[in-house]
């Protein structure tokens, strides 16, 4: 690598590390949707996204364990750190969006969605 791609290189991963990009995720885009399903299958549906995240968080650790035992320096594990702080996030607020909705404390039905619609619109 030459000297101008190394400080470019650089520039550009401090540019990445510094400040949010304005990408937007398929899943949240997702969300905006969801009441075009009935609640039963929004639960099934986020219950099964859980379960790869429980998995996903599952082989972090399990990585970062051995990491430990080879005993590499923390600053080659950000990245998963970073992954696995993300996805407890998610997997908290899954949890709690599928207890509402099998508790009935998060619910619709396409009639009262249509009439708010009208009444709004």
């Amino acid at each position: 690598m030459t000297d101008a791609g190394r400080a470019a290189t650089r520039e550009w991963l401090r540019e990445m590390l510094a400040a949010p990009r304005a990408g937007y995720p398929e899943f949240p885009a997702a969300l905006s949707f969801t009441m075009m399903l009935l609640p039963q299958e929004l639960q099934a549906d986020l219950t099964t996204r859980a379960a790869q995240v429980r998995a996903q968080l599952t082989e972090l650790d399990t990585a970062a364990e051995a990491a430990r035992r080879t005993a590499l320096p923390r600053i080659t594990m950000l990245e998963d750190e970073y992954r696995r702080a993300v996805l407890t996030a998610e997997l908290d607020w899954l949890d709690t969006v599928t207890s509402d909705l099998r508790s009935g404390a998060l619910t619709w039905d396409h009639e009262t969605l249509a009439a708010l619609a009208r009444d709004t619109f």
